[in-house]
């Protein structure tokens, strides 16, 4: 039963990311109705990501100790750097993805404790 829940932070993160994403696309500047349309449905999406992103977390903290779900916290930045590159077409430098290995490798360190 553990292991579900452990799978749902990692569910949640995706949720999370993905509010966040659509969020920062809705907030792109836009001229004319078809695009300010487009620009509410990211923004409804975006928060609907995130409502179901915190009653999911809700669940996971009922069941699961801080010190055991928390560390899932930190596949934030890194998925969220990575989903910017590919969604947004931010760029990223050598030190970025440095940092995404490195927030990797410590989650996996942190979590196998």
């Amino acid at each position: 039963m553990k292991g579900v829940f452990l799978f749902l932070c990692i569910i949640c993160q995706f949720f999370l990311v993905g509010g966040q994403l659509l969020l920062k696309k809705a907030m792109s500047p836009g001229v004319g109705p078809f695009l300010k349309s487009r620009q509410t449905k990211l923004f409804i999406g975006g928060i609907g990501c995130l409502t179901i992103w915190f009653f999911l977390w809700l669940g996971v903290l009922q069941q699961l100790d801080l010190s055991t779900a928390f560390p899932f916290e930190g596949i934030n930045p890194a998925l969220l750097a990575m989903g910017a590159w590919l969604i947004l077409k931010e760029r990223l430098t050598i030190v970025s993805w440095c940092g995404i290995a490195l927030i990797t490798v410590g989650i996996i360190v942190v979590s196998g404790s």
